[in-house]
C-alpha cells in the first residue's frame, strides 16, 4: 500500500493525498519521505499548474506518529544527536518542498490538522477547511515547544502575532469557523463540498498565465521576508516588467476583453525580427 496517493482529478491539477487513514495520516518517516519526494517531482511536472494537498479518511494530518515513527534512512554508525538532526531535517524538507513548489499549493483541510499537520497546512499557499476541520499546535500539550517546522514563522504572518501567541501557547483547538473568521483559512465549506471548492479555485488559477501565477506566488512569499517596502516594491517592479516585456499576455487580455471572450495566455512574445538585430 502506498502511503502517498497522487492523481489528476482535473486538467492541470494534481492532488496529493496522505494515505494512511488508520493512523490519521500521521507523519511517520515512511509517509513523509515519499511525500517529500512526490512534491519535488510534481514541482517539475509541466502538466501541473496547481497542487492540492489533502488527507485520506476523516483527518488531514495528525502530526507525529506516536506509536511507530518509522525508520530514518542512512543512519548507520550515527549517534542519537545526529540521528535526531537527520530526522528533523526530513520533516523540515517537507515544509520547504511545499513552499518551494513552482505551482500554487492549496491545502484541502478535511479534518484535524494537529502538530506537524498544522505546520504542513501553514506551508501551503491557500487553505480551505471543511466544517469538521480543526487546528492545534500540539507540541505544547505534549510537554514540548509548539514551535516546530516553521509554524512560529508562518502563523504570526498569517493571523497576526497576538492571535498566534495565544493559539500556540494555549494548545487549544481552533475549529473551522474560528479559522475562517481570523483569516487562518480562505474559506470554510461543508465537508462534502471541500474538494469541489478546491477544484473550482484551482481551475480559476489555471486560467491565468503560468508565469504570472508563479511570479505572484513568489512575490507574496518574498513580501513576508522583505526588509522594507521600498526594497520589495523594487522586486515587484522587476517581476512585472519581466512578464510585460517578454510576453504578449497584456495585449491578449486587451484583445479578449474587446472581443468578449476569455483570454488565452501563451506566456510568449513573437518578434518581427530577432532580438538585438538592427
Amino acid at each position: 500500500m502506498s502511503f502517498v496517493s497522487i492523481d489528476k482529478p482535473r486538467p492541470w491539477v494534481t492532488r496529493v493525498t496522505l494515505n494512511r487513514p488508520e493512523r490519521k495520516n500521521a507523519m511517520s518517516f515512511d509517509v513523509m519521505i515519499p511525500f517529500r519526494d512526490a512534491l519535488r517531482e510534481i514541482s517539475l511536472d509541466n502538466e501541473t499548474r496547481v497542487c492540492i494537498l489533502t488527507g485520506a479518511g476523516d483527518a488531514f494530518c495528525a502530526g507525529a506518529d506516536l506509536e511507530n515513527s518509522g525508520m530514518v534512512p542512512d543512519i548507520a554508525g550515527l549517534t542519537v544527536p545526529t540521528i535526531s538532526r537527520r530526522a528533523m531535517k526530513i520533516l523540515d524538507d517537507v515544509i520547504i518542498a511545499v513552499r518551494d513548489m513552482h505551482q500554487p499549493v492549496i491545502a484541502a483541510v478535511n479534518g484535524p490538522a494537529i502538530g506537524g499537520g498544522f505546520c504542513l497546512s501553514m506551508a501551503a499557499d491557500i487553505r480551505v477547511a471543511a466544517e469538521s476541520a480543526y487546528f492545534r499546535a500540539a507540541g505544547i500539550n505534549n510537554g514540548l515547544t509548539a514551535a516546530e517546522l516553521g509554524i512560529s514563522y508562518l502563523l504570526p504572518r498569517a493571523i497576526g502575532s497576538s492571535r498566534a501567541f495565544e493559539i500556540m501557547l494555549s494548545g487549544r483547538n481552533v475549529h473551522a469557523d474560528e479559522a475562517d473568521r481570523i483569516g487562518l483559512v480562505s474559506q470554510t465549506v461543508p465537508d462534502a463540498a471541500l474538494l469541489d471548492a478546491c477544484f473550482e479555485m484551482a481551475e480559476r488559477i489555471v486560467g491565468y498565465s503560468r508565469i504570472g501565477v508563479e511570479l505572484t506566488k513568489q512575490m507574496l512569499w518574498a513580501g513576508l521576508d522583505a526588509g522594507s517596502l521600498h526594497a520589495h516594491m523594487n522586486h515587484e517592479s522587476h517581476a512585472q516588467l519581466f512578464v510585460r516585456l517578454t510576453t504578449e499576455n497584456f495585449e491578449e487580455a486587451v484583445r479578449a476583453r474587446k472581443e468578449g471572450r476569455q483570454p488565452e495566455f501563451k506566456d510568449n512574445r513573437t518578434y518581427d525580427h530577432p532580438v538585438g538585430s538592427d
